[in-house]
């Protein structure tokens, strides 16, 4: 059954990355239909690659201090691209990521048998099908690179070092999202079109 374009179109503009959420928890039912979404996303030699580590609960409350900790890596970076009161706002989201009740951090089992770039896009492409879910189930979602500022603490907080293919030096980190009921509609930031897109015909 097609979708059609124009409810298509209309899924990818009403996404927007949530930093404020409800004191809501989220089904686990609807935790699973997400990651669902993500897992049919292609990958490259059908690897299917991604890694999801889902936090909830007490665990999730454990790791604000290390979000706390990638604010102050970041802040002065931020400062000087982010108007006052946006600098304000992203920085209260780093101290409590939201209040979003729901973490994932999603992670790439890379592999000598195909190349490192295409492992990675493969797992990006599954986030974005885990955004486009949130957006069609009502939920809010934030794709964060923030925890790469201090990979190693967050892998040792996951319990990844642990991992045999982790030792092996094969799973890596890619970003983390906050996922939980949107509590405002930020707009959306404006598309830049020039120098995005060149045709070649001949």
């Amino acid at each position: 059954m097609e979708l059609g374009w124009e409810s298509f179109l209309g899924l990818l503009q009403k996404r927007r990355s949530i930093r404020k959420f409800k004191h809501q928890e989220v089904d686990q039912s609807l935790i699973e239909k997400i990651l669902e979404a993500g897992m049919l996303a292609p990958s490259g030699k059908n690897r299917q690659n991604w890694r999801f580590f889902v936090v909830q609960g007490q665990k999730r409350n454990e790791y604000l201090k290390y979000s706390q900790k990638t604010w102050i890596n970041i802040k002065d970076i931020l400062k000087d691209r982010l108007k006052p009161s946006l600098y304000e706002f992203t920085e209260r989201f780093f101290y409590t990521l939201g209040d979003a009740p729901v973490l994932i951090f999603c992670y790439s089992q890379n592999s000598p048998d195909e190349k490192y770039l295409t492992s990675i896009g493969s797992v990006y492409m599954a986030v974005e099908n885990i955004n486009l879910a949130c957006v069609s189930l009502g939920l809010g979602c934030c794709t964060m690179g923030a925890p790469l500022e201090i990979k190693a603490e967050v892998d040792q907080f996951l319990g990844v070092d642990q991992r045999e293919d982790y030792k092996a030096g094969e799973l890596q980190l890619l970003c983390g999202l906050a996922v939980g009921w949107p509590d405002h509609s930020p707009p959306m930031a404006p598309r830049q079109t020039e120098d995005r897109i060149h045709w070649l015909n001949e």
